[in-house]
C-alpha cells in the first residue's frame, strides 16, 4: 500500500515543483497526445486516465484556462464533450516529459535490476489480467 499511495504523491510533487504541472494534468495531456487527432470524448478521457467524470472535468477546465486543451461539444451527441490537445499543451507535455521520466527513474527504476524489472512487469501483467 505504501508504494500505491506514496509513489504517485512523490511523482506528483516532483513534477509540480519542477514544471508547475500536476501529475493528473500530465496524464491527461499524455492521453490526448496519444489519441487519434489528439482528441478524446470526455468519458473516454476519464476512462483512459482512471479519473471520475467530475475530476476529469475539473482537470480539463484547468488545462483549458491555460490554453493547453480545448473543450467543445461532441458533434455526434450534444450531451457529450470532446477535449482536444492544443499546440501549447503538446509543448507543455514535451517539456515535462524528461522531468517526469527522471523522477520515475530516480524513484523506481534506479532501484531495480533488469531481471527484477522484467519479472515485476510479468507479474503485474498477470494481476491486471485478473481485473477484467
Amino acid at each position: 500500500m505504501r508504494v500505491i499511495v506514496a509513489l504517485p504523491r512523490s511523482l506528483d510533487d516532483d513534477l509540480l515543483r519542477s514544471t508547475g504541472l500536476a501529475l493528473t494534468e500530465y496524464v491527461v495531456l499524455m492521453s490526448l497526445s496519444e489519441a487519434e487527432n489528439q482528441e478524446l470524448r470526455m468519458a473516454d478521457l476519464a476512462a483512459a486516465t482512471a479519473l471520475s467524470a467530475s475530476r476529469i472535468t475539473r482537470v480539463v477546465d484547468a488545462l483549458q484556462s491555460r490554453g493547453q486543451v480545448v473543450k467543445r461539444r461532441y458533434e455526434g451527441d450534444a450531451r457529450g464533450n470532446v477535449a482536444t490537445l492544443t499546440p501549447e499543451g503538446l509543448n507543455r507535455l514535451q517539456a515535462a516529459y524528461p522531468i517526469h521520466l527522471a523522477s520515475a527513474r530516480k524513484r523506481v527504476m534506479d532501484h531495480l535490476d533488469g531481471r527484477s524489472l522484467t519479472a515485476m512487469v510479468r507479474q503485474f501483467e498477470t494481476v491486471v489480467e485478473k481485473f477484467d
